[in-house]
């Protein structure tokens, strides 16, 4: 049996311009699989579990695939920007958009202040005077400007933010692999792959201590599912997306455990710490400083990549979200240039907090936001996971039309993953240092929940669920 295809197949017109083509998307998808939390929080990842993290973030990478084709199954059902939240409605209900869309923005406005607050680091590498805020908000103040102009200049930035970093982590991969092979440069007479087991071996602080980082390592994946926002803007989703989707294993397996291997096959795991990029810390050690310098640029680009990342997507989420009636409606509104600049310009001034986090806590700032990002991020691959198991019920039941993009191994995967991230929520309440974000996470759904009773009194029919879109079966 097959089914003929219903209109929630293509994209509604949203008022977006389509600017971002195939280059750009591809672009878009590679770099949100390395950001901030491979170049700098891989330090204390390391520190924490030695080179058992290679393992931590393959295990992870594949979590995320599972994920992400869950999402694609839903994209190339039905396109729109702003769809976590979409689906969310769709799927399990009016409240559970709203509150997904609103999880979502949140997530991204910690993660601009974590990006802020590693770019601000990565400048003292050069400028140790200066204090964080400041590079804080210069850089905040430039992306602002940027994302103002055109969906066509923010994805001409990403896709060159992007091309910086994937060129920099071969041309990484290449130099170690050199130093193993030949020997050569300061490093050369103890780099070796022997390095991964031989300082208290591949565990040398226990299973337990390296379960414990996936948190972390969680946080660094954070991103992968900004193609799903991208939808709305794409010249041709049903083409670009499956292939950004379907190229994610290969980018984790060189970018993250290819690059990390051999990292820490050229300088031995005690060698790193938290705060430190293993990235420009390799490179020290190897001993060319000019080098050391580049990567740090590399770093500053990956980071800045992903504050402009985020100042894209809130403003697409405020604006679904005032749509839907659950934000004010002055977010609905497009600029000039069919940018949601009101939405931009709101998220760009709670990201300012993070300014503050650095003037008032520098040394904490990072590890705050990123706890906080990290269990907003869990909540919407939940939320994604959920509604995809959801929609296969459907599609089974004949109630709706069958994606072109299906997920392999229908809900398996889905129902695997969701156990995963429980799980993870459940190291993220055991560690003392990081379980500050799920008491963040309980006054925020406080605050959602407070807000939607409002809403529902102000507008009662926002609480009525969306009616399934009929298709005819033929067969």
């Amino acid at each position: 049996m097959t089914s003929a295809q219903v209109d929630t197949d293509k994209a509604p017109e949203e008022g977006y311009e389509r600017g971002l083509n195939s280059r750009q998307v591809q672009m878009i998808a590679i770099g949100g699989a390395i950001g901030v939390g491979l170049f700098l929080g891989a330090g204390a990842n390391i520190a924490k579990a030695g080179p058992s993290i290679i393992l931590m973030y393959a295990l992870a990478g594949v979590i995320i695939f599972f994920i992400m084709r869950a999402l694609g199954e839903l994209l190339l059902y039905r396109p729109v920007s702003g769809s976590f939240a979409e689906y969310s409605r769709e799927f399990l209900g009016p409240f559970f958009g709203y509150f997904t869309g609103w999880t979502y923005w949140l997530m991204w406005v910690v993660t601009g202040m974590a990006e802020l607050t590693a770019a601000a680091i990565y400048i003292h590498y050069w400028f140790p005077d200066i204090p964080q805020w400041v590079s804080a908000l210069v850089f905040l103040v430039l992306l602002f400007v940027a994302n103002l102009i055109s969906v066509k200049l923010f994805g001409e930035i990403e896709f060159w933010f992007s091309m910086v970093k994937v060129t920099a982590i071969i041309g990484m991969i290449v130099i170690g692999i050199g130093v193993i092979t030949f020997g050569f440069s300061q490093a050369g007479d103890t780099a070796a792959v022997s390095n991964l087991w031989e300082f208290d071996g591949f565990f040398p602080k226990g299973i337990g201590s390296s379960l414990m980082t996936l948190q972390g390592v969680m946080f660094a994946y954070l991103a992968v599912e900004l193609v799903g926002v991208t939808a709305g803007e794409s010249e041709n989703p049903e083409k670009t997306l499956p292939k950004a989707i379907n190229t994610l294993p290969w980018r984790i397996a060189l970018f993250y455990v290819g690059a990390l291997t051999v990292i820490l096959a050229v300088v031995k795991w005690t060698e790193f710490a938290e705060g430190v990029s293993p990235f420009v810390e390799a490179f020290a050690v190897i001993g060319i400083p000019a080098s050391a310098g580049i990567v740090n640029f590399v770093v500053l680009t990956a980071a800045l990549s992903s504050c402009n990342s985020g100042m894209y997507s809130t403003g697409r989420m405020l604006r679904t979200l005032a749509d839907n009636g659950e934000a004010p409606r002055v977010f609905n509104k497009l600029s000039s240039t069919k940018t949601p600049a009101i939405g931009i310009s709101v998220s760009v001034v709670f990201m300012a907090i993070g300014v503050v986090l650095n003037y008032l806590v520098p040394e904490k700032a990072f590890g705050y936001v990123t706890s906080v990002a990290t269990a907003a991020g869990i909540w919407t691959w939940l939320m994604i996971l959920i509604s995809h198991v959801l929609y296969r019920r459907k599609v089974v039941a004949g109630r709706l039309p069958a994606s072109s993009f299906p997920a392999p191994g229908g809900s398996v995967c889905s129902y695997i993953a969701i156990a995963f991230l429980l799980f993870v929520t459940c190291l993220i309440a055991y560690d003392a240092d990081s379980r500050i974000c799920l008491y963040v996470m309980a006054g925020w759904a406080v605050a959602l929940g407070i807000g939607w009773a409002v809403l529902k009194s102000r507008n009662p029919k926002i609480t009525e669920r969306p009616g399934e879109p009929e298709f005819e079966k033929i067969g």
